[in-house]
């Protein structure tokens, strides 16, 4: 056991601290400034007491928190835990030598969220399926009856989604997850990580699993992106289209998150007459800014494309979009083909998107809008549009993932 006085907590939410021999510490759940009795293990701790809390710790919200490793900052008051966020935005930024104004955090509400991924695994003997998420820094299962940050229509389908499970948990390498998506015209599954070697799932697997998807009322259940089972297609609003989403899409996980995003992004385009979407995915961006200009929308998913594509005729009075299916890593829209572009908005993954990055800053476009779900590569790819004559305007937060170390972001660069 150590007593530790917490400093700081760091980028992944966890308290760090100095031994007595000077070396760091993490420490899960804990506070700046706090006070605490630790079981170490190397240069990892657990919590046996808390001998000074912090003024900033609340009451978490849920039953599950401390176990569940779904949330880490329960635990923080909402104020410092936002200013938290953008406090790790600066410092991302300013490894790159970097500095901007960086606005307050835009906060996601709790109960939003509409994407979860929950994990299933056989029930004792007698017992059903147990769904839910991953304790932390275990592979030990957390089954799931109550989840605060997540729509409550999603968490009352637990019960239902627990029995589509079973079928696919018959094979016993079969170590599936439950993708989920609310959309408009109920929940879409898709279902991932079943064994599929040993001739795959059963003819009768496959008929329980569709009676269970029935009797839950489920929009679509597919495995892999195979459909199982199809009542419904799933269907979201985006801007003015209504968007039919392919198996396993991506989609922003919490509605006012993605619309704060959008409005961002829309506003920074008033004026404009050709904007280029890249990494556009099912048209998130793409339609509302097709609201004010011409759009040019590129994204590696095909049936992203084709989805994106098929709602553009049920959208009424839009500027005119022209979508491509094009792998920006191998095949980034290139300088020249930029020549006519106003302004480019882009939402690569986590990984950044350096490749495209050099093409937009050898451009002579005006304007650039960085959506980011990662200020890491953000910072990066910041540097290089800077250094190529682009001012970072602005940077807002977004507090998509609440109570998670996790941090959305939209940057501003003009010229």
């Amino acid at each position: 056991m150590q007593d530790l006085t917490i400093n700081a907590i760091g980028a992944q939410g966890d308290g760090l601290a100095r031994t007595a021999d000077g070396k760091p510490a993490f420490v899960p759940l804990t506070l700046p400034g706090e006070v605490v009795r630790a079981k170490m293990d190397g240069a990892r701790g657990e919590v046996v007491e808390i001998l000074a809390p912090s003024p900033e710790r609340v009451a978490p919200a849920c039953r599950h928190y401390g176990v569940c490793g779904g949330c880490a900052l329960q635990h923080w008051a909402a104020e410092p835990y936002r200013a938290w966020k953008a406090e790790q935005v600066r410092l991302q930024l300013s490894m790159e030598g970097l500095e901007t104004e960086i606005l307050p955090t835009f906060a996601a509400p709790p109960a939003s969220r509409r994407r979860v991924a929950l994990h299933a695994r056989k029930g004792g003997k007698g017992q059903g399926a147990r769904l839910g998420f991953k304790e932390r820094r275990s592979w030990n299962l957390v089954s799931i009856e109550e989840c605060p940050v997540t729509d409550p229509r999603l968490v009352a389908a637990l019960p239902a989604l627990a029995r589509l499970a079973e079928p696919f948990l018959e094979h016993p390498k079969s170590a599936p997850t439950l993708h989920v998506t609310l959309t408009a015209t109920g929940l879409d599954i898709d279902i991932t990580g079943v064994e599929r070697k040993s001739g795959g799932l059963s003819a009768d697997a496959r008929m329980r699993a569709a009676m269970a998807a029935g009797e839950g009322d489920f929009a679509r259940v597919t495995l892999a992106g195979e459909t199982i089972y199809g009542a419904r297609q799933p269907l979201v609003k985006l801007g003015q289209a209504v968007v039919a989403l392919p198996p396993g899409s991506f989609l922003q996980a919490v509605p006012a998150a993605e619309k704060a995003m959008v409005e961002l992004a829309v506003a920074e385009a008033q004026g404009a007459s050709r904007v280029a979407d890249l990494y556009c995915g099912v048209g998130t961006f793409t339609f509302p800014l097709a609201e004010v200009a011409q759009v040019y929308a590129a994204e590696m998913s095909a049936p992203a494309v084709t989805a994106l594509k098929a709602a553009i005729g049920g959208a009424p009075g839009l500027k005119p979009i022209t979508a491509e299916a094009r792998d920006l890593v191998r095949r980034p829209v290139l300088s020249t083909e930029l020549a006519k572009t106003d302004v480019v908005v882009i939402d690569p993954p986590r990984a950044g998107a350096a490749e495209q990055t050099v093409e937009i800053a050898k451009s002579k476009v005006a304007k650039v809008v960085g959506v980011s779900c990662n200020p890491q590569t953000f910072a990066k790819d910041a540097r290089v549009l800077v250094d190529a004559g682009f001012k970072l305007v602005r940077v807002t937060p977004v507090d998509q993932f609440v109570w998670s170390p996790h941090i959305e972001l939209v940057g501003v660069f003009t010229r």
